[in-house]
């Protein structure tokens, strides 16, 4: 087997470009090779589509050969895990990818989680009559859903604001605001 034969190839830190979590392997589905994952990513037809690359912290990389959902969840094969036994093995395994060029990220109007610290947070029904009550100061990743930490101008404290679009209606990366419409009490 030559080295790109192989289902797992190793890189070196410095190799290893910005990396998105994709998903965490969980437990094994079937005799012949198959993982189900928890998924974090927005885009799963692309990231597990037949021949993607996933790699994991160690830099190991797995390809996939083909992947389905089936209910709410996702089962992947990657190539080269053949059995049940392989499958086991990589439970608990988080896979990452390349993250996608800033013009790729500009031509679907999306942006990374990071690139929210440090804008301005504006409250109100639009961008030109909002008050800017603070910045952001961190995104967090809870298990439900993506949390904004807003440090308040006001007395320094911070709040937690779910990032849901009823809440967060508008992010203008160029302006360098993100727009809240929070219920009473949120703040």
């Amino acid at each position: 087997m030559t080295d790109s034969d192989s289902p797992i190839k190793h890189t070196t830190p410095a190799e290893q470009p910005d990396m998105l979590r994709v998903c965490r392997i969980g437990r094994a589905q079937g005799l012949k090779g198959e993982v189900n994952v928890t998924v974090f990513t927005d885009d799963p037809d692309r990231r597990f589509a037949p021949g993607s690359v996933l790699v994991s912290k160690d830099g190991r990389e797995f390809r996939v050969e083909r992947s389905r959902k089936f209910r709410e969840r996702w089962i992947v094969l990657f190539k080269g895990v053949t059995d049940r036994n392989a499958s086991e093995a990589l439970n608990g395994t988080e896979l990452f990818c390349e993250a996608d060029s800033a013009e790729e990220m500009e031509d679907e109007d999306a942006f990374y989680p990071e690139d929210l610290i440090d804008l301005d947070v504006l409250v109100g029904d639009d961008a030109a009559t909002s008050e800017k009550i603070g910045t952001v100061s961190d995104v967090l990743d809870s298990p439900a859903q993506f949390l904004l930490e807003v440090r308040k101008d006001s007395d320094g404290s911070t709040a937690l604001v779910p990032f849901v679009e009823q809440i967060v209606p508008e992010v203008d990366l160029e302006a360098g605001f993100v727009r809240l419409t929070p219920p009473d009490g949120l703040l």
